[in-house]
């Protein structure tokens, strides 16, 4: 196993470690009251911060000029479906400008199917990248073989 490899064991681990705790949540989320959904919406929100201003650091710290450009493409992506969320979304479900409860809760509703349905496609995308950079570095190290081959 190469080490880009090794990488992407760790970070699978990392993603099924998260959806595991995704899971669980939800499903003890369902049975709580409503002060305890309220807990852990402040404690997903706070987690979820913290990783945006990880996020941004990498942007600010960086060596590589794909960091910062893959960091600001997950931040402005970040902050244009939060914008949506909470300024838009509500009023795009109706004709007039709505703001009432059942409306922010059917708004929340689709916009939390919406980002589980790109969590989704988002797996697949990392799949196609993973297994593009394993045959780039399959690919280099069959060139590097070659040339060794040929200059026996």
């Amino acid at each position: 196993m190469k080490l880009g490899q090794e990488m992407f064991a760790i970070k699978l681990y990392e993603l099924e470690q998260q959806y595991g705790r995704m899971q669980s949540r939800l499903q003890l989320c369902q049975q709580e009251d409503h002060a305890r959904i309220r807990q852990e919406l402040e404690k997903a929100t706070d987690e979820y911060k913290e990783n945006e201003l990880l996020l941004q650091k990498n942007v600010a710290g960086s060596r590589s000029p794909a960091v910062p450009a893959l960091a600001n493409a997950q931040l402005t992506y970040f902050q244009t479906v939060r914008q949506i969320l909470e300024q838009k979304l509500p009023n795009y479900l109706h004709s007039e400008a709505s703001t009432s409860s059942d409306d922010k809760a059917e708004a929340a509703a689709l916009y939390a199917e919406y980002a589980i349905d790109f969590a989704v496609q988002s797996t697949r995308y990392a799949l196609i990248a993973a297994l593009t950079a394993i045959d780039l570095q399959m690919g280099a190290e069959e060139q590097k073989e070659k040339k060794q081959r040929e200059a026996m």
